[in-house]
């Protein structure tokens, strides 16, 4: 369908592609395409501009860093380390944090980018889980996604350690005992990353390969196949008037998109620009450099890495002797907390998709999104899933937390032991609730319309607030509520013969899950049952006018 005449810049430039590469209906076709306009898909944005930032600020880093573990004597401009032995890599870092022009800025504002990097890969993540933009056809990308925010953690662990200061030595530390505690492969992963018995002489070398080369290589081809399948499988939208899922509303790529993604671009460098200039962060020549006869108290890895700090704090120490003393050790204190939340996130994160599918048995395609509230069940899952999370960061600090508040170490462990079970299982329960009366509102408002500030007295005396429609975008908006679907035969009673599918144990789990996990939990049109408003509303459509709506292409 046209979208209107092309413009000439675009005419222009298709005529030369086309002359000389054959290619120019494609550029037309693309240079065309629409976009849909919400805050929330900036999110993804935010992760994109801050991946190219840090290929921009880590080229500058690489022409000045020396990833060696020799031992030199430090002679540079920081007066208070001079004289003291130290490692190439560290030595080289201090270089650019105080001889290299710029260094320090650059070196910051790599940092920043990185946390805000992973944070952005990590709300993004939430917004298309908890509005189901994963569903069919989106399912592969949503796959990328994950493996995506898997490889940004592993990335980021690598440079993170790179400095070989004593607060990035503290978490390779961490590091070398998990891969050592692994069964049968431990030994082998701790030799090959360290090149020998810890600490070795090869590690920051290979950190640095792995930091610079083979993760960032793994990470620009993902992003490119994530913003592919993006690209052809269109983007989703969120419910409104006129949106539904044959069309996409919003603008084209050329020149609003491309406009609004510039300047979104220099905004983001801006901050992480302003953030490096005047927000101190990993200030290395503090720590002094790596010995491994050396701790500190109080170390706190990046935000990306608490919760498995957090994990492996509240652990208990437990371990099981295989085979008596000719066996090995199982060091679950080691193993559980590093594995398993890693485990259950990113598998969960990864398999939900499917699971969703496989208990409702919907398979259609999905292009507009639901809001959150509309799917109670899935959003009380993902809540559950953050406070597990929050809990395992929160308690990364409890050191901090018990020298701060000045209670017990033990008893901060011991709370935290039950938290980490108790806070999922209270915060499902109150988010599902709250998704309930959120529908209860909206429902409310559909039935009643919305308080108008007009104050009205009835024939007999009462006194009532004159209710008017809503908005008609808000409208569309509450009414783009679809129920979720249920399997055949899976809410039809005892009576009945089930399905043949759903007459084993696993069958009637799968009936059982899909009947209270779809279906429609408080219908748009059950807005009166709570006595709000009734008669009140008045068809009086001066008092709240019905705006319209900023216009758009439709494609």
């Amino acid at each position: 369908m046209s979208t209107g005449t092309v413009p000439k810049p675009i005419a222009g430039a298709s005529n030369f592609i086309d002359e000389r590469l054959g290619a120019g209906n494609f550029l037309k076709r693309n240079l065309r395409k629409v976009f849909p306009d919400h805050w929330s898909f900036l999110l993804g944005e935010i992760a994109l501009y801050s991946f190219i930032i840090l290929l921009l600020t880590g080229t500058f880093l690489t022409l000045f860093f020396k990833p060696g573990m020799g031992h030199v004597e430090y002679q540079g401009s920081y007066d208070a380390l001079k004289g003291v032995m130290m490692s190439e890599a560290y030595a080289s870092a201090l270089s650019i944090s105080f001889d290299v022009r710029g260094g320090l800025l650059m070196r910051q504002m790599h940092h920043w980018a990185a946390l805000l990097f992973i944070g952005g890969m990590m709300v993004h993540a939430l917004r298309v889980f908890f509005t189901g933009a994963y569903r069919k056809p989106r399912e592969l990308n949503w796959l990328i996604g994950v493996l995506l925010l898997t490889l940004a953690l592993a990335e980021g662990l690598t440079g993170y350690s790179l400095p070989d200061d004593l607060l990035s030595g503290a978490g390779l530390r961490i590091t070398e005992g998990v891969a050592i505690s692994l069964p049968l492969v431990g030994t082998w992963i701790t030799f090959f990353l360290f090149g020998g018995e810890y600490p070795g002489e090869d590690v920051i070398a290979r950190f640095y390969s792995l930091h610079i080369l083979l993760i960032p290589g793994i990470l620009l081809a993902l992003i490119s196949a994530h913003m592919i399948l993006m690209w052809v499988q269109k983007h989703t939208q969120m419910p409104g008037k006129g949106r539904t899922n044959e069309n996409v509303v919003g603008s084209p790529f050329y020149p609003a998109f491309m406009v609004k993604a510039g300047a979104y671009f220099m905004f983001t460098f801006g901050v992480i620009a302003a953030l490096g200039t005047f927000a101190q962060i990993n200030p290395i020549w503090l720590f002094g450099p790596y010995t491994p006869a050396d701790i500190s108290a109080g170390s706190q890895p990046d935000f990306y890495m608490g919760f498995l700090e957090g994990s492996l704090r509240l652990m208990p120490s437990w371990e099981i002797n295989l085979f008596g003393t000719a066996g090995g050790t199982l060091a679950l204190s080691v193993l559980i907390p590093a594995l398993v939340p890693m485990g259950i996130i990113m598998t969960g994160l990864a398999l939900y998709p499917f699971i969703e599918q496989w208990v409702t048995g919907d398979r259609r395609e999905h292009h507009v999104v639901d809001r959150p509230r509309n799917n109670p069940h899935r959003t009380s899952i993902g809540m559950a899933a953050i406070s597990f999370y929050g809990v395992l960061w929160l308690l990364g600090a409890n050191d901090e937390l018990s020298s701060y508040f000045q209670v017990s170490l033990n008893w901060t462990t011991y709370v935290g032991r039950f938290l980490v079970f108790a806070a999922p299982l209270v915060t499902y329960i109150v988010t599902y609730r709250i998704c309930l009366g959120l529908q209860r509102s909206d429902a409310a408002i559909i039935g009643h319309g919305v308080e108008s500030g007009v104050i009205k007295r009835l024939p007999h005396g009462e006194y009532i607030e004159v209710h008017v429609p809503p908005n008609e975008g808000i409208e569309a908006h509450m009414r783009g509520k679809t129920p979720i679907p249920v399997i055949a035969g899976a809410d039809a009673d005892g009576d009945g013969i089930p399905p043949k599918g759903m007459r084993g144990p696993l069958g009637k789990l799968k009936a059982t899950m899909s009947k209270n996990y779809g279906g429609e939990k408080i219908p748009l049109d059950d807005g009166h049952g709570d006595g709000h408003g009734d008669g009140h509303h008045e068809e009086e459509h001066s008092a709240v006018g019905h705006g319209g709506d900023e216009k758009s292409l439709t494609r």
